[in-house]
């Protein structure tokens, strides 16, 4: 072994010694790249120099255009022209907060003992928000901005009747929809005639001049797993995008707690932007409306969800009906997410669903029922889980009267009960309540537009005296303000009307009333985003 020297390293002649070997193959391989660079060089430089005959090379043609049909092509071709794009706008508070949805507290769901929430399902299952990114503008203040999502729909009847998801066009202060064919330039206001929170199914209607090309509905009890399915819409924007997979499972039930949410699971490529496009059979009827992806990445990974055609008509019908909501019959009783079956063995004898708890002065608790009692049928229908409970309670309305079988201490029961509307027993638990909606409903006039004072802070950024302008908090979808080009924005301060200053909502709603038919009207504004809080804009149309 040679000796170290003093610093730990090899002696010093060693280390000139080892310097001149290390040096030895850098210079080799130094002088082997530049050859190997003037070698290219010069093969490349003698390439392009040569003279090439191609004389032998044939001429390639393209022959006469031919359709290739095949059943995707013709559902494709029979269902695109009925596939809308869907885009809203919303004004959306805190703008440096998680724009995600937050957790909701659930509670319990008719004749379903509660807890979770929306909100913990999000760590594993996107809704289709179709929000794009960027889409946000900040509104005077700072306050709010303005959010612009993208989402897709499916026209069901000629006069324009569109089913879409609830949460596409949920909070939307203006919505608008293109159609196949048309411009991407032209749209058309839409207004919501009803939404179903619980099945996220919404209705919305456009008023063109012609006759529009519709889908059908199919009939979802009858597809089968495995049988082939076309998934149509705009994901991220894209329009009359078109996949095709198969159904890969019924009967899904995504989310935890939640009712008249059962699934049918695809594999069809589902992005966001395809929220509440159909799902397609082979026969151009539309078996499902896209609503869901299970996915660790926000895109496609395989796993769709679309609701049920025979769900999605129930609801569509009632939401066209005079009342544009839909009513479900309860019973007001809860019992077990899951079934135990010890719990079912020692109260149901194995056989029907155990009341854990009865609603105090509801209608089972009327009837005589109590905690304890196993339902066993429903108006002579057999009832084996709690999912088919549901379904054929609430497949009634209230007021309906239905008898409930049960068994008490082995013994079996009977009693008719008169069912309550769902909504009111449970609304308020589950953020659906009559109440809520009311209050945060806009009450807009012949303009179309819900104000409110302009809050003091805003007002000092905005450079405004006391009481000066009233802040638009609303702009309702398809009336006169929202189709002015430009429209008026929620979000917006409105100064003056027809040169008449507006010093708060009594002034406006003053001059608003004193409108006509026919005449003119001119707002003078400050707009929100426009980037300078100093800079009035005239904004003006005629009142039809």
């Amino acid at each position: 072994m040679e000796p170290l020297n003093e610093t730990g390293g090899l002696p010093q002649n060693q280390m000139n010694t080892s310097k001149k070997n290390r040096f030895a193959p850098m210079f080799v391989g130094s002088v082997t790249m530049a050859l190997a660079l003037l070698i290219g060089t010069v093969v490349t430089f003698s390439a392009r120099a040569k003279s090439v005959d191609s004389s032998d090379a044939p001429q390639l043609t393209i022959p006469a255009a031919r359709q290739h049909d095949n059943e995707f092509t013709k559902v494709a071709r029979a269902v695109e022209p009925t596939v809308v794009n869907i885009n809203t706008e919303s004004t959306i508070k805190n703008p440096h907060r998680n724009l995600r949805r937050a957790p909701q507290q659930q509670a319990p769901d008719e004749d379903q003992n509660g807890g979770g929430d929306d909100g913990g399902m999000q760590d594993w299952l996107e809704r289709f928000f179709g929000q794009m990114p960027g889409g946000g503008q900040a509104a005077p203040g700072g306050e709010n901005m303005t959010s612009r999502s993208l989402g897709s729909g499916v026209i069901v009847s000629p006069n324009g009747y569109i089913i879409t998801n609830f949460h596409v066009v949920d909070k939307a202060d203006r919505i608008r929809v293109n159609l196949m064919g048309e411009p991407a330039t032209v749209s058309y206001p839409a207004r919501v005639i009803g939404t179903d929170k619980e099945t996220d199914i919404a209705v919305i209607k456009i008023d063109v001049n012609h006759a529009l090309p519709f889908s059908k509905l199919g009939n979802s009890d009858g597809a089968q797993v495995g049988d082939w399915v076309l998934a149509i819409g705009s994901p991220f924007g894209l329009k009359s995008t078109v996949t095709a997979g198969i159904i890969s499972a019924k009967g899904r039930n995504i989310v935890p707690q939640r009712q008249f949410q059962n699934f049918i699971q695809t594999d069809a490529a589902i992005n966001p932007g395809n929220s509440g496009g159909p799902l397609v059979n082979m026969e151009g009827e539309v078996v499902g409306i896209n609503t869901a992806i299970y996915t660790e990445s926000s895109g496609y990974q395989g796993v769709g969800f679309a609701m049920p055609s025979n769900t999605v008509a129930s609801v569509f019908n009632q939401l066209v009906s005079p009342g544009h909501k839909v009513e479900r019959g309860s019973i007001g009783v809860t019992f077990g997410a899951e079934a135990n079956p010890a719990v079912t063995r020692m109260y149901g004898g194995g056989k029907g669903v155990v009341v854990q708890d009865v609603t105090a002065g509801g209608p089972a608790s009327q009837a005589g029922l109590k905690a304890g009692d196993a339902i066993v049928s429903v108006g002579g229908k057999t009832i084996a889980n709690g999912d088919e409970l549901v379904a054929e309670v609430s497949s009634h309305r209230p007021g309906d009267k239905l008898k409930i079988g049960y068994l008490r201490n082995g013994k079996q029961e009977e009693a008719t009960v008169t069912l309550a509307d769902r909504q009111k027993i449970y609304g308020a638990q589950l953020g659906t309540s009559d109440e809520d909606q009311d209050d945060n409903a806009p009450k807009e006039g012949k303009l179309g537009i819900s104000v409110k004072p302009v809050p003091a802070a805003a007002a000092k950024r905005l450079n405004l005296q006391p009481n000066q302008g009233v802040l638009v908090s609303d702009v309702k979808s398809g009336s006169f303000a929202d189709q002015m080009q430009p429209p008026i924005s929620r979000g917006d301060v409105i100064l003056e009307i027809n040169r008449q200053p507006i010093n708060g909502p009594g002034d406006f709603s003053r001059i608003e009333s004193g409108l006509k038919s026919g005449q003119d009207v001119v707002f003078l504004v400050r707009q929100a985003g426009s980037g300078n809080t100093t800079i009035n804009s005239f904004l003006g149309a005629t009142l039809p």
